[in-house]
């Protein structure tokens, strides 16, 4: 089996290889189509689906998968947010979300003035590329819980519902 990913982050392609261990997993770099800092569990929804289907749209077809961070405002707060979709060869669709967690005001603060959040964590923790490591996931839950951890609780949940509906 071959899976391809929308995209050539390392987290995310990890992600996928360890909960399709079978498959030959193989990333692409394909747009989003939405901002590239989504501002909402709409829109980082749709930048997944987005990604995951140009991954399947290729000839042959594949399966698909676009994994899609972003921001989104509750009750004042900005969090964290993440989604996920699994799109078939015969074009059927799969989402799913994962963790969400409050980001720190000065956090906020950048995102706000329409700075992107991978940059605003490099800054943050002098560090370059945090997005391709351990994300602000990593960052915020001291090591316990990484990027590639967080879109592999994401992908589980596609693949489950993907053999449910088999």
């Amino acid at each position: 089996m071959q899976i391809r990913v929308g995209s050539k982050n390392p987290a995310k392609i990890k992600a996928v290889a360890q909960v399709f261990p079978e498959a030959e997993v193989i990333g692409m770099d394909v747009p989003s189509h939405v901002a590239a800092q989504p501002f909402s569990d709409h829109e980082t929804k749709l930048g997944a689906v987005n990604r995951a289907k140009q991954c399947s749209n290729v000839n042959p077809p594949f399966i698909g998968i676009g994994l899609e961070g972003g921001v989104m405002r509750m009750d004042d707060e900005m969090y964290l947010c993440n989604w996920g979709a699994l799109v078939t060869p015969d074009s059927r669709i799969y989402t799913a979300s994962g963790a969400k967690i409050p980001l720190p005001k000065e956090i906020k603060s950048q995102l706000d003035v329409g700075e992107e959040l991978g940059y605003i964590m490099d800054a943050y923790v002098q560090k370059k590329d945090v997005r391709k490591q351990e994300g602000a996931i990593g960052i915020f839950t001291n090591g316990h819980i990484t990027r590639s951890d967080m879109f592999e609780h994401v992908v589980k949940i596609l693949r489950g519902q993907w053999e449910y509906m088999k």
